[in-house]
Parts: structure tokens; C-alpha cells; sequence
């Protein structure tokens, strides 16, 4: 019986990280509401969640291991939601992730020059909402409620060894 419930928490957290995905790709590029370098990073736990759930149904291994390392990648999208946040109230001041654009390139003086005349997106704007909510205050919630169905796997996994 734990081992079905156990299963159904992360084929669930798999679905939530694939609807957010699918999501936040549409509201981008089908909307065209622009992402902050903050909102990029925000969905980098929901793909990595991804590939650990397959890896998890694959070989069956390991599998308090794996949601401890899929709790922390939550516990990682709940810390940056929060100070994503933070930013958008004013809580904070932005940081320098927030104006840096495609760092890994290397520039010349005139792409240097081209990337200060584009209009970049502030991680203090919020351009979408949903029921008057920002999609970073949804991933608060989101990310929450995927840590405690986490936990809950666990320990079920706990009580049953």
C-alpha cells in the first residue's frame, strides 16, 4: 500500500513540475510576457525534479535518497521564490543576477553596447498574474506544497523499511 502511495506523490509532483513548465514556456513565448533572469532560474528545480522522479521509476533504487535530493531542490526553489519575492515588494534590492544577460558569451564592445540599448526585463516587475497572484507567489506555494508531499514520501518510506 506505501509503495502505491509512494508513487502516486511523484507521479503528482511530476505532473505539478510539467504543468508549470509547459506553463511558464507558454506565458512567455505564446503570451509574450518576458522572464527575469530570477523567473529563468525558478524553473530550473521543476526540470531537474523531472528528471529525478524518471530516474526514481527507472531503477527503483535509492529512493529516500532521491527525495531528499528532490526535497533540497525544492527547499532551493522556495528560497529563491522568497527572495524573488522579497525583490518585487521591495524588500530587497536587486541583485546583480537580475541585469546580467548571456554572461557566458564573450562580448565585444559592440554587443556590450547592443545589450545596454535592449530593454531588459527587472526582477522587481511583475508583468503576469494569475487571480492577482505573481507567478513567483504561486511558486511559493507550489514549491511548499511539493515539499510536504515530499516529506510525506519519505516517510512512508521511514515507517515501511
Amino acid at each position: 500500500m506505501y509503495k502505491f502511495q509512494a508513487k502516486f506523490y511523484l507521479k503528482l509532483i511530476f505532473l505539478i513540475s510539467l504543468i508549470s513548465l509547459i506553463s511558464a514556456y507558454f506565458i512567455e513565448f505564446v503570451l509574450g510576457h518576458q522572464p527575469c533572469n530570477l523567473c529563468l532560474i525558478e524553473r530550473i528545480p521543476y526540470g531537474i525534479s523531472m528528471i529525478l522522479i524518471m530516474v526514481i521509476s527507472i531503477y527503483q533504487k535509492n529512493e529516500k535518497f532521491f527525495i531528499l535530493l528532490l526535497v533540497l531542490t525544492f527547499i532551493f526553489s522556495l528560497t529563491i521564490s522568497i527572495y524573488h519575492f522579497g525583490i518585487e515588494k521591495g524588500f530587497f534590492e536587486e541583485s546583480a543576477i537580475c541585469t546580467i544577460k548571456n554572461v557566458s558569451e564573450t562580448l565585444t564592445k559592440e554587443d556590450l553596447l547592443k545589450q545596454l540599448n535592449e530593454k531588459t526585463v527587472s526582477c522587481k516587475d511583475v508583468t503576469f498574474r494569475i487571480f492577482g497572484l505573481s507567478l513567483t507567489s504561486i511558486n511559493i506555494i507550489i514549491s511548499l506544497f511539493i515539499i510536504i508531499m515530499l516529506l510525506k514520501n519519505y516517510n512512508l518510506y521511514e515507517k515501511n523499511r
